[in-house]
């Protein structure tokens, strides 16, 4: 090859290269630019939320029955979001009622307490706890001053019975295989059915009472020396109390008629009431007497031993924001056939 043509064919390579350099410039010149990566927007995360760990026994309180509550104010005592924590403590390891077997039922109590700045009456929820090997009584008396006689009939017969309480850990359980330490006092009457019953019977709920009869002390009313008298009297009844040891019937019967509270053309007629009241009362109590020392002569020493081991403990609920305070309103009474309790909580 010439020497003129190794110098063309170079200037010519050196050209081509240039040439291919320079589209490359234009070509990466001409190249989009890469689009900007759109910054991620967190979303806010919501609050955690908090659940209250489910209490054990947080329902045994309203597993209770309310024995002697208006149906119509049911619905006003749970209106309030009442705790009996001292109640389920009482159960717990430490507490007064831990392993013990324990018949528990509840009842309300009409009181005027404070509640956000304004006193109002309240139906405050009671439960009362009775210790025993046993349940303390299958029997509920119907009393009022209304009504002329007391009466006292078997449980069943007000669709009430002491049923096993099964804590919530254990209701997944069956219930026969578990030995239940607690018991309710509970009501299978069915609130939809009370618009057919009669108005005698609807009544009698609200006048029932937790009986209890404790053989070992000898009965108030077996000392009572008074009778409860309504004599069907003409406009309005006569409502009075005459004590046959105390109250001299003549005089009793002249300053009603002195009061206006009696006709006196129904005097006669009044004292042989009076008298027939008072007959029926002593009889009354001399048959109490008589099935007392009849139950004592009878009884086992066990069973001596576990009444006079009998306890009973008053639970009210304790103070929180959500409810009214209940503290100054406590009372160690329960009724008139269980008494006092040994102890209010």
């Amino acid at each position: 090859m010439r020497k003129g043509a190794k110098r063309k064919a170079a200037s010519q390579k050196q050209e081509d290269t240039q040439v291919t350099a320079s589209q490359q410039n234009r070509e990466e010149n001409h190249k989009p630019s890469p689009k900007a990566k759109r910054a991620k927007i967190s979303k806010p995360q919501p609050e955690p939320e908090y659940f209250e760990d489910t209490r054990n026994l947080e329902d045994l309180w309203k597993a209770a029955f309310p024995v002697g509550t208006e149906w119509d104010q049911l619905d006003t005592v749970y209106q309030y979001n009442w705790n009996f924590s001292n109640l389920e403590d009482a159960f717990e390891e430490g507490g007064k009622l831990y392993g013990k077997k324990a018949y528990l039922f509840g009842c309300t109590e009409p009181q005027l307490v404070p509640y956000k700045g304004e006193n109002k009456v309240i139906c405050i929820p009671v439960v009362v706890a009775v210790v025993s090997p046993f349940p303390p009584s299958d029997k509920i008396g119907i009393n009022s001053v209304q009504r002329e006689a007391e009466e006292i009939v078997p449980m069943k017969q007000m669709k009430m019975d002491w049923v096993p309480y099964i804590p919530l850990e254990n209701r997944a359980s069956q219930v026969d295989r578990l030995e239940s330490q607690i018991f309710i006092l509970s009501c299978t009457q069915r609130r939809v059915a009370l618009k057919q019953m009669k108005i005698d019977r609807l009544k009698k709920y609200e006048y029932c009472l937790p009986y209890f009869y404790q053989p070992l002390k000898e009965d108030e009313l077996e000392q009572s020396t008074e009778v409860q008298i309504i004599f069907p009297a003409e406009p309005k009844p006569v409502f009075c109390e005459f004590d046959w040891e105390l109250d001299e019937l003549d005089e009793f019967t002249d300053k009603l008629i002195e009061e206006d509270e009696l006709d006196k053309d129904q005097k006669d007629a009044f004292k042989e009431f009076v008298k027939e009241k008072v007959r029926e009362a002593k009889k009354a109590n001399r048959q109490a007497r008589e099935a007392r020392k009849k139950a004592l002569e009878e009884m086992s020493e066990e069973t001596r031993a576990a009444f006079e081991n009998m306890r009973f403990y008053k639970f009210y609920p304790v103070h929180t924001p959500d409810a009214p305070d209940v503290s100054n309103v406590k009372s160690p009474f329960i009724n008139r056939y269980y008494g006092k309790a040994h102890e209010v909580l």
